[in-house]
């Protein structure tokens, strides 16, 4: 029987404890510090067994995964390499950034265990293990940073039980890692929360900044409303990438300056054909490091009932909205519904069955 520890049974452990349970010879444990989350992994049968002991979780652990927020890794590699750990064992975490807690592990004796790094690239706008799924890791890519000196074997070892997540596995070295990763999520995510502070401040004499921050701008920004406390360690656990990123960013923008300046049209319209045909040979609807969001819009009249009507119409045909806003609600003029869905498949389904009826575009 291959035992699995789980330390932190939240979204992202307690899917991966999903797509594990179950399986033949595979024995799931979830670990927490705190008693009323192990009684609610076993509740909501997410493992086969929940302790609050850490040498219980770790003792003759065949794998085990660090599922804890990226600040506390490094304090559980300390502890777990202060215990005999069973030979072979394979230690990996699923932080989104790897330098550091790389380093943190080679600095470290864990006796004949080995430690390899990962990062699963998928979430949910929810979060605990309520909203953990077996699903969650289908066609997501999901990273390993070993060292140079990991054995193969171990590492063909977890990928061989990574296959229960049905993931894309993809082998980067720690550093290449969280350079890339940091380009694509972390900067957007800086971005977006000194765009909205600069707009909130304009706000303080102005009040028509947030009445008129609606669709596009709410839109571009979501990502702004992130947990701060997760941003604040995943940044600082990646701050040579950052600051190297945000100098570029830095220069990018002050290209534009000099272009509005100077008045060179042409010049504008090449930076938005050029990032316009980047952007269009991206993949489409694929799960990525960034969180996915699902939203359709739908033209509709403005009449009474019409709302209550499309949700009727969405529940016949058992479709899980999430939620709903009206983006144009004036009197007499035709409005647009912002549909939200947590799965894609739920906007797949619903796309197909407004359709019939109404103007929907994605």
């Amino acid at each position: 029987m291959t035992k699995i520890a789980i330390f932190g049974v939240g979204l992202i452990g307690g899917s991966l404890a999903l797509s594990f349970k179950g399986k033949p010879d595979l024995y799931i444990v979830g670990h927490s510090n705190n008693p009323a989350s192990v009684e609610k992994y076993i509740k909501r049968e997410v493992v086969d067994h929940a302790t609050t002991s850490l040498e219980e979780a770790a003792a003759d652990a065949d794998f085990i995964f660090l599922c804890v927020p990226v600040g506390n890794l490094e304090e559980y590699l300390h502890k777990l390499a202060a215990l005999k750990l069973k030979p072979g064992c394979i230690i990996t975490d699923v932080g989104s950034t790897k330098a550091d807690v790389a380093a943190a592990a080679a600095a470290l004796d864990f006796g004949q265990a080995v430690f390899i790094g990962g990062h699963p690239m998928a979430g949910k706008e929810k979060s605990g293990v309520e909203a953990a799924s077996s699903l969650l890791y289908e066609n997501a890519f999901y990273v390993l940073t070993p060292a140079a000196g990991t054995p193969p074997e171990a590492y063909d070892r977890l990928s061989e039980l990574l296959k229960h997540t049905r993931a894309h596995l993809v082998k980067v070295e720690p550093v290449l890692h969280d350079e890339i990763v940091g380009a694509i999520s972390h900067l957007p995510h800086i971005i977006a929360v000194a765009l909205v502070n600069q707009i909130a401040r304009y706000n303080e004499s102005n009040e028509l900044y947030q009445i008129l921050a609606a669709g596009g701008f709410r839109d571009i920004t979501r990502i702004a409303s992130s947990d701060p406390i997760i941003w604040r360690d995943i940044l600082l656990t990646n701050k040579g990438a950052l600051l190297r990123l945000l100098k570029d960013w830095n220069e990018e923008i002050a290209g534009f300056v000099k272009l509005i300046e100077q008045g060179d049209g042409p010049g504008i319209e090449r930076e938005f054909q050029q990032a316009g045909k980047f952007r269009s040979g991206l993949p489409e609807r694929r799960k990525g490091v960034m969180q996915a969001f699902y939203d359709v819009y739908v033209d509709v009249e403005d009449h009474p009932g019409v709302i209550g009507q499309i949700t009727t119409l969405l529940g016949i045909n058992k479709v899980n909205l999430s939620n709903i806003q009206v983006i144009e609600s004036r009197e007499n003029v035709p409005g647009v519904l912002r549909l939200s869905f947590r799965e894609e498949g739920d906007m797949d389904k619903a796309i197909e069955v407004l359709k019939k009826d109404y103007a929907v575009y994605v």
